[in-house]
């Protein structure tokens, strides 16, 4: 599950045809009973409207979860950039050779950074995610070298930017991980082939069953559609895009 999650196409495809057959599977095992009386389908009606609003409070629920996910990637993305450039201003405090070692670091460290929000190829985030680990070695051993050799209040400053740059990078990696649980994917999906399966089996007393197995599992696979896109960072259309960590590259040039 938490593969196909990746893929929004994926779940859509999935959610369509599974909520399609359980309108069909519905739609057979009402045919096989008699007519409902008035006041059995007045009953099933009740059940029916309590589960699609069961429903669309689900889906409007992880689709609150999946956007305030979104919200803190892209926050974390300015927060980043916003570490490098402080640290960047903060080498001019550095002796000479020192704080140029520093500088060309820490261009090339915002350079994976970039990397690490424009790739989605699986083998180059390897490639990504092991130069970033290795500058992040060498940005603090950069930045250490001279403070413990001159263990000052300006030293002590510069260390403590390194450190937020280190940081920033471990909590928007926090926060890319930070996903929709698979189980609460197969939960509202579950719903929603109950849903599918209550609206099949009341539409065989109307005419109009094919009409209703074609909007229902559409819309609401859809819906699965947009939350999974916004909930990949990788795999989807709705991507946090490093505007700010561009911005910055572009200032440094």
């Amino acid at each position: 599950m938490s593969k196909m999650m990746d893929s929004p196409a994926a779940v859509f495809v999935f959610a369509l045809i599974a909520l399609w057959l359980a309108a069909r599977v519905g739609l057979a095992l009402g045919q096989r009973r008699k007519k409902m009386e008035d006041e059995e389908r007045d009953d099933f009606d009740t059940i029916v409207a309590a589960t699609l609003t069961l429903l669309g409070l689900i889906v409007g629920f992880t689709f609150s979860m999946a956007i305030s996910r979104y919200d803190q990637r892209k926050n974390y993305e300015e927060a980043e950039a916003n570490a490098i450039g402080t640290e960047y201003v903060r080498t001019d405090l550095m002796p000479a050779a020192d704080g140029e070692r520093v500088r060309e670091l820490l261009r090339s460290y915002l350079r994976q950074r970039i990397l690490y929000y424009e790739t989605r190829d699986d083998g180059e985030l390897q490639r990504v995610n092991a130069t970033t680990s290795q500058i992040q070695n060498d940005l603090w051993s950069a930045v250490r070298g001279p403070a413990a050799a001159q263990p000052t209040a300006v030293s002590a400053l510069t260390l403590a930017g390194m450190n937020d740059v280190l940081n920033s990078q471990g909590y928007t990696q926090a926060s890319w991980w930070n996903r929709i649980p698979p189980s609460a994917w197969a939960l509202m999906i579950l719903i929603g082939v109950c849903c599918n399966l209550l609206i099949g089996y009341g539409a065989w007393k109307s005419g109009s069953h094919r009409f209703l197995f074609l909007v229902l599992p559409l819309v609401v696979a859809i819906s699965f559609f947009l939350i999974a896109d916004i909930d990949s960072p990788r795999g989807g259309v709705i991507l946090v895009r490093p505007q700010n960590l561009d911005s910055l590259a572009q200032s440094l040039h």
